[in-house]
């Protein structure tokens, strides 16, 4: 579990330098800006730490390889399976985004987006954008380094938790004026305030972590993070569609189906996810995927062998 601590540890070193660093920063930063934003300037703070730490931590566990961290397929196989697992995975939302219509759960946004052409773009964008990231991090970096100190099994559970668990951290908004020495700790406080009303976001954190599980299990058996990373963003990319064109429902009899966070991730998607995941597993079952790797798709990686 070493190797899952140090990485738990490498997102609350960000954490801590958004609370702590943030207002240093702001300090040094905000005169030389138009329009500060106290949350931007730390924000940035902490993902710049994160991401020294996660160099030194990836050379410190020797998975600062390509293979390590799930890119070893060829460049070409590699932007071949993302794209075409944008659409395998765009296509499994919609008997949830279906769904959600046929009982009447959503109804058209207050200012729909009239430019579809360009909402879809900035939606596989978005999605793709936030599927590096994630999928970089999680599935690449960390499921390598827990994998091989923990087993497979255990490293698909401990990042699907950490996936799930990184979703609630909330977004908190402060006035210029009202930046002091403290608003770095009482962002943090806004920003972590979900886990303490746990009622709240258990039905979005079961459906993501099942995510994180069917994504893990992806990413183990195919060797690599393009199917998970394309999977992720056709899934990002259709959420951010149907968040732009339509609203919740709040007094639809079905509402509780629909998650309170997001109005969107909840028990109806989480029942959607373990059905079609059993048809994502057998599409990505071990056979399929030595037949594909015969004719040029993706191979397995030496180390895919336990699930």
């Amino acid at each position: 579990m070493r190797a899952f601590a140090i990485f738990v540890g490498l997102i609350a070193l960000g954490l801590a330098a958004i609370a702590f660093l943030g207002y240093p920063a702001w300090l040094l930063i905000s005169p030389w800006l138009d329009n500060p934003k106290f949350h931007r300037i730390s924000s940035r703070v902490g993902m710049a730490l994160l991401a020294v730490a996660f160099i030194f931590v990836a050379r410190h566990l020797k998975i600062n390889d390509r293979q390590s961290m799930g890119f070893g397929l060829p460049w070409k196989k590699f932007t071949a399976e993302v794209g075409k697992s944008v659409f395998f995975g765009a296509l499994l939302m919609m008997p949830a985004v279906l769904t959600m219509i046929g009982f009447d759960l959503l109804k058209p946004a207050a200012k729909p987006h009239s430019d579809w052409l360009h909402l879809v773009l900035g939606g596989i964008l978005t999605g793709l954008t936030v599927s590096f990231i994630e999928e970089t991090f999680l599935r690449g970096a960390m499921l390598t380094a827990i994998k091989r100190e923990s087993g497979a099994r255990a490293a698909i559970v401990l990042t699907a938790l950490v996936y799930a668990a990184t979703h609630f951290f909330g977004r908190y908004r402060i006035a210029a004026a009202n930046v002091n020495a403290g608003t770095g700790i009482e962002m943090m406080t806004h920003t972590l305030a979900l886990f303490g009303q746990p009622h709240r976001i258990i039905d979005t954190f079961l459906c993501l972590f099942a995510v994180g599980v069917l994504l893990g299990i992806v990413r183990v058996r195919t060797g690599n993070v393009a199917a998970p990373i394309g999977l992720h963003a056709g899934w990002v990319a259709v959420i951010y569609v149907v968040r732009e064109m339509t609203d919740r429902r709040p007094d639809a009899p079905g509402a509780w189906m629909l998650g309170e966070v997001d109005g969107f991730i909840g028990w109806l998607l989480l029942a959607w996810t373990l059905v079609l995941g059993a048809a994502l597993l057998w599409w990505y079952r071990p056979s399929a995927i030595a037949r594909n790797g015969a004719s040029g798709q993706l191979t397995p990686s030496p180390q895919s062998g336990d699930s």
